[in-house]
């Protein structure tokens, strides 16, 4: 086995990369709102908090997440208790089809709802062709916050949806066995015993929703809804190093989306004292006759068919002429032209090329860093290990565009720019007068820049990648680890061989398959980010997929069918992902998406 003193080297070399790049920058976000020339304050706060433009964006972001997590709950508890209860033909197919709202971002499927709901889209020409007479339906005017809320419940509902699922798998049968025994009845029966037993499920699903949908980005600005908050962040950019505006509205997104995690956890995070959540029996399912099937189907293909609404618009907006699909219900003429343009336009074609430079090398760093991360976690009994492991999983929580304006910010101070800070000075007493003008005047001025006259985003995009997607390297490689038995690498540290030769010969061998659905996972979702790519990535040249989409959408002509087709095209390479995943991690493949 490895000596205590390299693991505890190993897991100190983790606890600095995690410190550095995820909680610096989130520490700059916080702290560039409490902090200016004059000191430590609260004026930037309050003055938000007087703007009512601006509190009208915080109370709508509030409004959004409350609606898509209530949504999302409404459509992912009864499909959950119905797949983990009952079997039916046709389970496996609509079991795979509820997760593919996690193939398209929704900021994508922004695009295919505006040409199917918008004013003159499929929805009122089919009205008109079914004789309805009235003024069009005007789903997005005000910027359709109806129709964001929809779009994120139904991308976000699959992850409530495996939550719920794994914790209806942990309830024990013979407590609710024993409860209708006692004569109570099955709604008695769901409210007294299941549904106390689902809240930490619950809980940890509904989490990761309302801060998803809390803090997006991408939907509302497809869609036009700029008095949110998020926008309003993404406006005051321009204006970021004159104004502490935006600084203060991250502060205040943070500590809103804190503030009801800890709330959440302190209500519904919990059981009932000291009762067990574990089931000791596997359950029995309930095998549905004829009638009951065409119900599961009702249910859950209705669900499927409406979640997979965005999906259909982005392909056939793909597949259609520019200007073909105006005030009919499908396109009058069709290309697979936009899709030959998707991959050779010089925008879109660049932006591809820079995806896949970010996201491979993003998903080379998670590697190196989730299987350390892994072993740690799996094979040795280090006393901070669950600080470790909580630090690893904080990216799912922390808001993505907290992190992403956490980079922003850190690429305005030093190192990057400005001078070293007062705590440094001791140092040009002991360092030669050369090396102390260079390491005082910004040393990495050159290495990175996001907001400045040639900004070089690329290393802070990696970074920021890497970060927000390494639980998912995390998690898959700790599936394989705990399915492998320890004892063949006592075996090679018995027969002399070290640290390095045991990972290299047996550890990573035997969780090759793991290693690499997470790090197709990551790949994938990093060739989808969308908060830090639109944040981070400020110049044309340097734009991945996503800024390009949102780009290409805002372009007359051939702008948005080219947009389309970018989307069609990420969909299909999450869908494999997916699929690759899932054939090596079967059902432990919810666990990375679980909270």
């Amino acid at each position: 086995m490895r000596p205590r003193r390299t693991d505890a080297l190993i897991m100190g070399v983790l606890f600095a990369v995690l410190t550095c790049f995820l909680i610096v920058p989130i520490g700059h976000a916080v702290s560039g709102a409490l902090h200016d020339d004059s000191g430590w304050t609260l004026f930037h706060v309050r003055d938000v908090l007087r703007d009512p433009q601006l509190v009208a964006g915080l109370r709508n972001a509030l409004f959004i997440a409350v609606c898509t997590t209530l949504l999302a709950a409404v459509i992912a508890l009864p499909v959950a208790l119905v797949s983990a209860r009952c079997a039916f033909r046709g389970k496996g197919l609509l079991s795979a089809l509820l997760l593919a709202p996690l193939i398209l971002p929704p900021f994508v499927g922004a695009i295919g709802m505006e040409a199917i709901l918008g004013y003159e889209g499929s929805l009122n020409a089919l009205l008109r062709h079914l004789g309805r007479t009235g003024p069009p339906l005007d789903l997005l005017s005000g910027g359709g916050f109806g129709i964001i809320v929809l779009l994120e419940a139904l991308h976000l509902y699959p992850i409530l949806f495996l939550n719920v699922l794994a914790a209806l798998a942990n309830i024990d049968p013979a407590m609710e066995e024993a409860a209708r025994n006692c004569g109570a009845g099955p709604w008695r029966r769901f409210r007294r015993i299941t549904l106390p037993m689902l809240r930490p499920g619950f809980f940890a699903g509904a989490t990761i929703v309302f801060v998803w949908s809390f803090t997006e980005l991408g939907t509302p600005l497809m869609l036009g809804f700029r008095t949110v908050t998020s926008v309003q962040i993404f406006d005051g950019l321009k204006e970021i190093e004159v104004s502490r505006q935006p600084y203060a509205l991250t502060l205040l997104m943070f500590v809103v989306a804190t503030a009801i995690y800890l709330v959440g956890r302190a209500t519904l995070g919990r059981t009932r004292g000291g009762a067990s959540t574990k089931a000791s029996v596997r359950r029995t399912e309930r095998v549905l006759g004829p009638l009951g099937t065409v119900g599961a189907w009702a249910l859950i293909g209705g669900v499927c068919c409406i979640a997979c609404l965005p999906h259909i618009g982005v392909v056939l907006s793909a597949l259609s002429v520019p200007g073909s699909w105006y005030g009919t219900v499908l396109p009058q003429a069709w290309t697979l032209d936009n899709f030959a343009a998707a991959l050779q336009h010089p925008l879109a074609a660049g932006a591809v090329r820079n995806s896949l430079f970010l996201a491979g090398c993003a998903v080379l760093i998670d590697l190196i860093l989730g299987v350390a991360a892994a072993r740690i976690l799996v094979r040795t009994k280090l006393p901070l290990r669950w600080l470790l492991d909580a630090l690893i999983m904080l990216p799912i929580a922390v808001p993505g565009l907290v992190m992403a304006f956490g980079f922003v910010s850190m690429s305005l101070a030093w190192p990057f720019a400005g001078r070293a800070p007062e705590w440094l000075g001791w140092m040009s007493a002991v360092m030669p007068g050369s090396w102390w003008a260079w390491l005082s005047n910004a040393p990495l001025a050159a290495m990175g820049n996001i907001v400045g006259a040639m900004p070089n985003p690329v290393p802070f995009l990696v970074i920021a990648y890497a970060i927000r997607r390494l639980p998912y390297v995390v998690r898959s490689t700790v599936a394989g680890l705990e399915q492998t038995p320890v004892d063949l690498e006592e075996a090679a540290a018995s027969v002399g061989a070290g640290p390095a030769r045991t990972l290299r010969r047996v550890v990573i061998p035997l969780v090759a398959a793991n290693m690499v659905a997470g790090g197709l996972l990551a790949f994938s979702l990093s060739m989808l980010e969308v908060s830090d790519s639109l944040l981070l990535a400020q110049r044309e040249a340097n734009y991945p997929v996503t800024k390009a989409i949102y780009t290409l959408f805002d372009r007359l002509g051939d702008g948005p069918a080219i947009a389309s087709a970018m989307g069609t095209w990420a969909m299909l390479l999450l869908a494999a992902t997916l699929a690759a995943a899932s054939s090596v991690l079967g059902q432990r493949l919810g666990a990375v998406f679980r909270g």
